[in-house]
């Protein structure tokens, strides 16, 4: 409904200018049609399903940048059983590495998708800081799964599925699973800035 009204008041402005710019017009109207098929919610989903990894912020412990952002590349997995997305990003951590202290200190933390993570940007000639190169921005609270409850190991299981070198990392680094627990999510596909999506909507998508 909003981007209904911007397009009338667009054209009515349009309408009443002395300089009418048919080029300007079909812009206008180009961006309409586009936002009306823009899914946010869809588009979320699909970029945590097709990334393997993600960049997560957290708020460093480390002594010497204590309290600055903390950067770090997480290996990421949303499969359910039976390899389809499920929405939910699980992930292992290990307290050797910058966000397993950081977490158990303060466990919000922030996790960024781009399609230039599978290059569809590139291919497409868009840079990677273009708002028409997608990128998806939650943020949400790190759980630690208990190993004594049934799903662990299903899950751990379907995770290492997609990135096999993690029965190492448990191995020899004690990495633990976890999931976020999403707070928000915002969603960046277009220009004219970021859409929110609840999170109910981002899980409601069937992919």
């Amino acid at each position: 409904m909003q981007v209904l009204l911007l397009f009338f008041v667009a054209c009515v402005s349009i309408g009443h200018s002395q300089a009418y710019s048919a080029y300007r017009d079909a812009q206008i109207i180009a961006e309409y049609k586009r936002q009306l098929i823009l899914n946010h919610a869809k588009i979320a989903r699909q970029l945590v399903h097709r990334a393997n990894w993600a960049s997560v912020g957290s708020i460093s412990t480390n002594k010497i940048v204590k309290d600055y952002p903390m950067v770090n590349i997480i290996s990421v997995d949303d499969n359910n059983l039976e390899g389809k997305s499920s929405g939910v990003i699980r992930f292992l951590l290990t307290d050797l590495d910058f966000t397993g202290p950081d977490w158990q200190n303060n466990n919000k933390v922030t996790f960024l998708f781009t399609d230039e993570q599978t290059l569809n940007c590139k291919n497409a000639n868009k840079d990677p800081m273009e708002p028409t190169c997608a990128r998806v921005i939650i943020s949400g609270q790190v759980k630690k799964l208990p190993k004594d409850e049934p799903s662990y190991t299903p899950a751990l299981n379907t995770f290492i599925a997609r990135h096999p070198a993690a029965v190492n990392w448990i191995k020899e680094h004690n990495f633990y699973l976890c999931e976020l627990d999403i707070q928000n999510i915002f969603v960046l596909d277009f220009y004219g800035g970021p859409h929110q999506v609840n999170a109910s909507d981002y899980y409601a998508i069937k992919i």
